[in-house]
């Protein structure tokens, strides 16, 4: 049974980026009259990729193998010169965080928001294609291919249902996301013209052996390129734009979008660990201080924007930034123990503010008596809603058995309400959810005796940085008490809230993915404590994706081919 796994798994490195793909592409030949078919099958997609992302990940995870590699090759062509996929325990990771919101995503949508226009499902399933490709593409031209594809799907997601204030908030979503682009599109190609290579793990061996004389070359290349990434990551000042568009966002698209923030953070610890680390010669740990003060300001910005936020939809997204600043703080540390910390407050924070986005909808849907979200009832944007999204009446749940309801004591209300207090204590990071154990952890690696950082890392920083997680998430619970105390206990209302079941159940299921995740810290916290020592120390990864070679001909392979040709041009590097 080993064997057949050993020679199937690695396939499916294809499947997270072909599956979505097909699927989409099947949908745009579909009429938007079939929109219930259309939803069938972005449920079916969606849960297979589910499936398929808990596979891969376990299939990286077993045995202990902390450096177990799998690349695969769908070109044929051995790297740097063919496109090259690779899966480590950060991108298994990353896949299976973004499937969890997928779906929680389109089960949400499918009660009502699947129908306030059109071509909703193919624009989600090409936004799973970019997504995944991202994790698991091996060079920076593809990650450029696979980034336009995610930013295309989104300004239509980020415009479904129509409206003013999507549309105004659309606008500057995609001039600063075109910027981004441009900017990514120079510094990939300084980088290329010094390295003379657009693979990674290729570029990480050159980047040792670039001369002095061209090294400023090399770093400003460097910088331009993560200015581009910290755009996407919502590092100030540049994430002027995420709070208007999240909040305008439909809520099934902005529980998406929670880990759109989060692809920024991923490839700037991709490269950053890859690019600079300890064997980068002169240029080790280039732009880490930098980090370390842009994310304390991201991480400020968003605990005081949080305090100054009068709807929930805003106090989301400025949870989203905090959550970024505290990771872009903890990857410029360059800190092995710190960045397992951070993997898991990643994991906790992105479910818990898709779980907030996905909860606001239904929140401001009973302060308006049903009608619509309150970003578009506030905004006077209600005559732009698709006439399938009439509000809800009372007919229309009579009609339904999968309804939540409440009488004497109301069960929405205490449904909502304690939703609402646990997404509260998982971004106030306090306990007993996962918020607090991926912070507390993070603040022990920071001050362990045993902690290593870079030199260019003082002892300021790391109290600083303790600081900041401590007074945000004061702030956070400020914030979150006084919202909660204006909509739950404060208001007086006549009506019920009415939770259809599809409405529910995605809530309800990303904030028990945190519960299970603080039952399971300990196996949890060794998973990322391993991906963080295997980041710190690429040469793994590095061996993994050069010494990858393509599937030959019988006849003309030497042996170790002959190995590699009989896992379909695949080779997984693994230490013990």
């Amino acid at each position: 049974m080993s064997r057949w796994t050993d020679l199937l798994m690695p396939h499916l490195l294809l499947a997270p980026i072909l599956l979505p793909m097909l699927t989409g592409g099947l949908m745009l030949l579909m009429k938007e009259e079939h929109r219930r078919t259309k939803l069938v099958l972005n449920i079916a997609s969606t849960s297979l990729g589910l499936v398929i992302a808990v596979a891969l990940l376990m299939w990286v995870k077993r045995a202990d193998a902390s450096a177990s590699i799998g690349v695969y090759l769908p070109g044929n062509w051995a790297a740097p010169f063919g496109i090259v996929l690779a899966l480590d325990r950060l991108s298994a990771m990353m896949l299976l965080l973004g499937s969890l919101l997928g779906l929680a995503s389109i089960v949400f949508a499918a009660a009502r928001w699947h129908r306030a226009g059109v071509h909703y499902h193919p624009l989600f399933q090409f936004q799973l294609m970019g997504l995944s490709g991202a994790f698991l593409t091996a060079d920076l031209f593809n990650l450029f291919v696979f980034f336009e594809i995610m930013l295309s799907a989104s300004y239509g997601l980020l415009l479904h249902g129509s409206g003013r204030a999507r549309v105004q908030s659309g606008l500057h979503y995609i001039a600063i996301n075109l910027a981004a682009s441009s900017l990514f599109l120079i510094g990939v190609s300084m980088l290329y013209g010094i390295t003379g290579t657009l693979n990674m793990a290729d570029m990480a061996v050159k980047i040792a052996q670039v001369s002095d004389a061209d090294r400023g070359m090399l770093h400003a290349g460097a910088a331009i390129l993560g200015v581009a990434f910290l755009a996407k990551a919502a590092l100030w000042p540049l994430n002027f734009w995420l709070v208007p568009a999240y909040g305008a966002a439909t809520a099934p698209v902005g529980a998406v979008f929670a880990i759109m923030t989060k692809v920024g953070v991923y490839i700037v610890l991709r490269l950053s660990t890859l690019l600079f680390g300890v064997d980068a010669g002169a240029s080790a740990h280039f732009g880490g201080v930098w980090l370390v003060v842009g994310g304390l300001l991201t991480l400020g910005f968003g605990a005081v924007g949080m305090l100054g936020s009068q709807r929930l939809a805003h106090l989301g997204g400025f949870a989203v930034i905090a959550s970024s600043g505290t990771l872009l703080a903890a990857t410029g540390m360059g800190n092995a123990g710190l960045t397992a910390g951070a993997l898991y407050y990643l994991f906790s924070s992105t479910l818990a503010a898709s779980a907030l986005f996905l909860l606001v909808d239904l929140v401001e849907r009973w302060r308006n008596d049903g009608a619509s979200t309150a970003a578009y009832a506030q905004l006077g944007d209600a005559p732009y809603l698709s006439a399938d999204l009439e509000p809800l009446t009372e007919e229309d749940f009579e009609k339904d058995d999968d309804v939540l309801v409440g009488r004497a004591i109301p069960g929405a209300v205490a449904f909502l309400g304690l939703a609402f207090m646990a997404c509260t204590l998982l971004v106030a990071g306090l306990p007993p959810l996962s918020g607090f154990i991926g912070k507390f952890a993070m603040l022990s690696a920071l001050f362990s005796p045993a902690a290593t950082t870079p030199p260019s890392t003082v002892d300021a920083t790391k109290w600083a940085f303790m600081a900041m997680l401590i007074v945000s998430g004061l702030l956070a619970l400020v914030a979150f008490s006084r919202a909660g105390i204006r909509h739950f206990w404060a208001a007086q209302r006549s009506t019920v809230p009415r939770l259809n079941l599809l409405e529910g159940a995605p809530v309800a299921a990303l904030l028990l993915g945190c519960a299970v995740i603080t039952v399971q810290a300990g196996p949890v916290m060794r998973y990322t404590e391993a991906t963080a020592r295997a980041l710190h120390d690429p040469r793994n990864y590095i061996d993994a994706v050069t010494l990858a070679r393509p599937k030959s001909y019988p006849t003309q392979a030497s042996e170790p081919e002959k190995a590699a040709a009989r896992h379909g041009g695949v080779e997984k590097a693994e230490t013990p």
